[in-house]
């Protein structure tokens, strides 16, 4: 059977390895021989926890790079801002992964969010499959995508952002023999992509055909993951999932009590014994994560940041999304969200915000709920637990 190494390097969720752990367990259970090389080894060995694989640390880029613009337009300017901007870099950082490579000799290199590591595959001769979010692996054979398509898109500076990054993939190639790519999108996608999502959610609107979606890995809740304890009363319970801190938690957690909700909510650093945000009767501070399918079976809506996680699991559950996005990503699957109809992207509203008409909305208006509905329809016989097995067999298609 094959040697399979996955990896992660870039991201700072522990999604990435979460999606690898559940790759993993198909696969070993298929008798291959999987190890990892990952960004991050204390939170993520903690993950990993039960599983007897080696893991070793991923090379990784540490710096700050200085001089680029302070709002990254497009995802070339997030590569150059992860090292892809001095070719010496990748060189020393592709070399790193090379050293790691020949030692550990896989026969298939399995990437999420780690474009170094298909570089330094492609210099060795080994095939490389990608598995992740329809954010980080954009269309191929297309230039890599603006961040923010409703402003004029500055086209210079996104070709000459999108060519130094070509540049500095494709001197470490011819270093090594290797043949030139001639799109960076390719350090994305690898040599089979495999997209973890629906297109209803894809931030590059790619055309139907052509790709094969896979669905969103959804890991099955920890074995610390405690039942819903919802604050007492008669009114609409409503489950958020936050991360702090946001400016905006205090007033919107605010609204949620003057509408008479019941708010169940998880954030870690509450969780961790900082103050809460908001204090109220009707608002519960969940002490540990919640059990997340048994807070959307009875909550009316979800409040949360747009993670793809949390957004496919309410989705799936028929609730519709409250959604505070802080990063670009969630900000285009919150974007496309609201298109469905499902949910409201507040990043997209007018300041101040009327939280108490936003509340008020979802609560009264029942469309949200049915878009909601409409979409966990179509997508009822998706097999969250089987999926890990589905990518499995598409991986040793690959290999």
């Amino acid at each position: 059977m094959a040697h399979i190494l996955l990896c992660w390097e870039l991201g700072a969720g522990l999604g990435h390895a979460a999606r690898l752990k559940a790759l993993a367990q198909p696969l070993l259970a298929r008798g291959h021989r999987v190890s990892f090389a990952l960004r991050d080894l204390v939170h993520a060995g903690r993950l990993l926890a039960g599983l007897d694989v080696p893991i070793y640390q991923a090379p990784l880029w540490l710096h700050r790079v200085q001089g680029l613009p302070p709002d990254q337009a497009g995802l070339a300017e997030i590569l150059l801002a992860c090292g892809w901007i001095d070719p010496g870099a990748i060189a020393a950082l592709a070399g790193g992964w090379r050293s790691l490579l020949r030692a550990c000799a896989p026969d298939l290199v399995v990437a999420d969010y780690a474009p170094c590591a298909v570089l330094a595959a492609r210099t060795l001769g080994i095939s490389s499959c990608v598995v992740g979010t329809a954010f980080q692996m954009p269309p191929a054979a297309a230039p890599l995508p603006p961040l923010r398509d409703w402003e004029a898109a500055p086209a210079q500076r996104l070709a000459a952002a999108e060519a130094r990054v070509l540049d500095s993939a494709n001197r470490v190639l011819a270093a090594h023999g290797a043949a030139p790519l001639a799109h960076a999108a390719s350090l994305l996608l690898g040599d089979a992509p495999l997209l973890c999502g629906w297109p209803e959610l894809d931030p590059w609107r790619r055309p139907p055909g052509g790709v094969r979606w896979f669905g969103p890995v959804i890991a099955p809740a920890a074995a610390t993951a405690i039942a819903p304890a919802w604050p007492g009363g008669d009114g609409p319970r409503v489950f958020a999932y936050l991360r702090g801190p946001h400016p905006e938690h205090a007033a919107m957690l605010a609204a949620l009590a003057r509408a008479g909700c019941r708010t169940l909510c998880y954030l870690p650093e509450v969780a961790g014994g900082k103050a809460a945000p908001f204090v109220h009767a009707s608002i519960a501070w969940a002490r540990a994560p919640v059990a997340l399918d048994a807070a959307l079976a009875q909550a009316a809506f979800v409040v949360c940041h747009a993670g793809e996680s949390t957004v496919a699991q309410a989705l799936l559950a028929g609730r519709p999304l409250l959604m505070l996005p802080q990063t670009a990503e969630a900000f285009l699957t919150a974007r496309r969200v609201c298109e469905l109809g499902a949910g409201i992207n507040v990043n997209a509203l007018a300041r101040p915000r009327d939280w108490d008409g936003i509340v008020g909305g979802l609560l009264g208006q029942a469309g949200w709920c049915a878009a909601a509905q409409e979409f966990a329809g179509r997508h009822a016989g998706f097999d969250a637990a089987g999926q890990a097995r589905v990518l499995a067999a598409a991986i040793e298609e690959t290999g």
